[in-house]
């Protein structure tokens, strides 16, 4: 078994990820967070966002945010009152944008734009100590980085659905092995279930030898 461990920096990076039981992001049809989302994790939401993290996210995401963001300080009515509070407030926080695709200067207040590689760039980020760093959504981003060796936490909550039918983006494609140990879990509202780990990439299966 070979290991690419996170590699350790004042600059913590975590990968920080919602997910269905069956392992999709989000579900056609479906509200916010699977309309699951109860006052204990949204307390929780309230406790994390005050932790100073810079997000990171890669093109589609930074649209998909964006508009959502902007609907939302415009006109909640299409939102809960958690939902527009959670997304208005992410103008204020950092956020780092990886994109050969947009152009600078971006719209989202506090956005920055990196045109250049991300894990390179993501490198510096932590090795410069720029403070916590968090992934926002961005799948693709999110496997790049931890195959890259970069995350030092990854972090799911799991929302007890299966979304079989209705599913999309799913999380785990296109990931290599990975080993976890787990540092942390907790239940919210008696039905999520939040899991951190520190992962270790693996360059074959336990026991074969590889390296």
């Amino acid at each position: 078994m070979g290991a690419t461990p996170a590699e350790t920096s004042p600059a913590t990076l975590m990968v920080d990820l919602i997910i269905s039981l069956d392992g999709y992001a989000s579900a056609e049809g479906w509200p916010g967070w699977w309309g699951l989302e109860g006052p204990e994790y949204l307390e929780w939401l309230d406790q994390e966002a005050e932790k100073n993290y810079t997000f990171l996210m890669g093109a589609n995401t930074y649209r998909l945010m964006y508009g959502l963001s902007a609907q939302a300080a415009a006109d909640r009515s299409g939102f809960s009152k958690e939902e527009g509070a959670s997304l208005t407030g992410l103008a204020a926080v950092p956020k780092v944008i990886f994109s050969s695709t947009l152009q600078a200067p971006l719209d989202w207040p506090n956005s920055m734009l990196v045109p250049g590689d991300a894990v390179e760039a993501v490198r510096d980020m932590k090795r410069n100590g720029t403070g916590p760093l968090s992934t926002l959504g961005s799948l693709s981003l999110s496997r790049s980085l931890l195959v890259a060796g970069l995350v030092d936490r990854f972090r799911l909550v799991v929302f007890p659905v299966i979304t079989g039918s209705t599913g999309r983006e799913r999380i785990y494609d296109g990931y290599p092995d990975v080993a976890l140990e787990m540092v942390q879990s907790r239940t919210f509202d008696g039905r999520l279930q939040l899991l951190e780990y520190v992962p270790t990439v693996l360059t074959g299966p336990p026991g074969s030898g590889q390296t």
